[in-house]
């Protein structure tokens, strides 16, 4: 198909950010193969299939808030095409894809490649459902709920209801934990492979031999090899390991293990600050372990600071021990005990876990027979349409250099698909959720106030401490606070950074805020049900405005 490109003068833009915004809207446009915006430039150019009309263009433009006028166009032949016109579904054989990783990015791809009539053979070295579902997600939040419904059993805040300590019984709540794993691998994962006969599962190691060729070793049997037209990494990753001295001869757990550990321990020491870390930490202190945490930086050192300290003294008044900017010098396990040593001081506890970081699983895939990119990290290197360095090899999910959230790796894995089949689909991050299921929760969308100013934009921002939302008080928790980012000239939010129970179900509501370029004030004038956590984004909202100690009762 001859493609076109347009060159269009915008109007309206104030920032990188804007430029970015629109550059990835446009790219979401039906038929537009790339978009660039400049800022600087105020210009867009805009490479789409020809017949496409710049109306429909400008259309996007004006939604997302600016304007445009054409500037030129020009027609010529694509310089590469995706896929030969034979292999396109429906234009002749079907297509071959294979993807290697069985997970939530696999699935999305097989699920829709197979819908526009790709053959979809999907290579599993381990068990079905990669990370989320099996050692993730799933088990780590059944654990987090039940020690939070422990914890609210003996230290809840009604003094006219009798506090207990209750009798956990951590086998028993493994087995509870692991049926309902059992239960959603199979509806999630292992029922669909049985339902869609044109997806396939086989089981081994993948290894590229060439870019179309990829080789699966099973135990006992001759290695199997797949021809692909087209290929999908979505490999996952696995937890970091750092080469502290005497580590590697211990019986450490990692969060695998942490998660299917049939007793708790008396003395958790955890090694990490980020979210698993974290997790984990205080679901093992509410289920009645001692636990003393060891982070190199501060909690969560790339959220916004406020969110560290308010995390920090959250998690320290149920009587977690945190070291900050502290490394383990020394490991050393007794048989009994493992003995730590920071250089400040010696710690003894009966288990370790390590959380400090996760890789992608890459090294032993032969990307290099194929051609295929990876960072100095390991992560596969893709572009915003998941498409690696090899223009039939994408990649998606947590072994590439996108955030990793389940959800991410789902939306990637089928826009990874359209693309094999064609298409020219992109994934916008411009409002990606993020939450942390510590109690209270860390909900985050878009930009904090130090990302913001690093993009050269100017900011304002204002912080509600919750004592001032209804439904916290009525709570009797006022722990933590929600703090909105804007960008001052226009009064754009364009971030938000929520330390509060149930910040997870609050943060949406944030996203569609900065998804479709509301102000403050529109935030602020909109009706908010009364009496729910949420309504402190409105109430943060009007504070950029007005005091609301003086408001009444959900005052308008």
């Amino acid at each position: 198909m001859s493609m076109q490109t347009l060159d269009f003068q915008i109007t309206g833009m104030t920032c990188d950010h804007c430029a970015s915004t629109l550059q990835q809207a446009l790219g979401q446009v039906r038929g537009v193969r790339s978009a660039t915006v400049s800022y600087p430039a105020r210009q867009a150019t805009v490479a789409l299939d020809a017949g496409v009309q710049a109306e429909t263009l400008i259309n996007a433009i004006r939604a997302k808030g600016f304007d445009a006028t054409l500037q030129s166009a020009a027609v010529k032949e694509p310089a590469f095409s995706v896929a030969p016109p034979t292999s396109v579904p429906g234009a002749g054989a079907a297509l071959k894809v294979v993807i290697i990783g069985s997970g939530s990015a696999s699935f999305a791809a097989a699920l829709r490649a197979a819908e526009e009539g790709a053959t979809v053979t999907i290579v599993e070295a381990g068990v079905v459902g990669g990370t989320c579902v099996n050692v993730g997600c799933v088990p780590s939040k059944i654990l987090i709920r039940a020690a939070q419904m422990a914890h609210q059993q003996a230290r809840h805040p009604f003094p006219a209801i009798d506090k207990r300590t209750p009798r956990i019984d951590r086998a028993a709540l493994l087995t509870q934990q692991q049926g309902r794993v059992e239960e959603l691998r199979y509806a999630k994962y292992e029922a669909i492979l049985e339902s869609n006969a044109s997806i396939t599962l086989v089981q081994g190691r993948a290894r590229f031999i060439d870019a179309h060729t990829i080789e699966v070793s099973q135990a006992g049997a001759a290695p199997q090899r797949l021809t692909a037209d087209r290929v999908l990494i979505a490999t996952g990753r696995s937890p970091i390991i750092p080469g502290t001295p005497g580590l590697s001869a211990t019986p450490y757990w990692t969060s695998t293990t942490a998660l299917l550990a049939d007793q708790t321990p008396e003395h958790l020491l955890v090694y990490g600050a980020s979210v698993v870390a974290l997790e984990l930490a205080q679901a093992f202190l509410r289920l009645g372990s001692k636990v003393t945490l060891i982070a190199r930086s501060t909690l969560l050192s790339k959220e916004d600071p406020a969110i560290s300290a308010g995390l920090q003294s959250a998690l320290e008044a149920e009587g977690m021990r945190i070291l900050i900017h502290t490394q383990i010098q020394t490991v050393s396990h007794d048989g009994t005990a493992f003995h730590i040593d920071t250089g400040a001081e010696k710690l003894k506890g009966d288990r370790l876990l390590i959380a400090t970081g996760r890789q992608a699983n890459t090294a032993n895939l032969g990307l290099e027979l194929a051609g295929v990119a990876v960072d100095s990290s390991g992560a596969v290197v893709i572009d915003e349409h998941m498409r690696t360095s090899v223009s039939h090899i994408f990649a998606a999910g947590d072994c590439t250099n996108q955030p990793q959230y389940v959800y991410v790796a789902a939306a990637a894995g089928t826009r990874a698909a359209r693309n094999m089949m064609g298409g020219d689909a992109v994934l916008d991050l411009t409002a990606m959720p993020a939450v942390v299921f510590t109690d209270p929760q860390v909900a985050t969308v878009g930009l904090s106030e130090d990302q913001a100013r690093a993009e050269g934009i100017e900011v304002d921002s204002r912080t509600l401490a919750l004592e001032n939302v209804p439904r916290a008080l009525a709570n009797f928790d006022t722990t933590g606070f929600v703090k909105l980012v804007t960008d001052k000239a226009t009064g754009r939010l364009i971030g938000a950074q929520i330390l509060s129970a149930e910040a997870g179900e609050m943060i949406q509501t944030a996203v569609l805020a900065v998804r479709n370029r509301m102000t403050v004030q529109e935030l602020g004038d909109q009706m908010f049900p009364y009496l729910t956590m949420v309504e402190g984004l409105k109430l943060c909202a009007q504070t950029f405005f007005k005091d609301v100690k003086q408001l009444s009762c959900c005052a308008g």
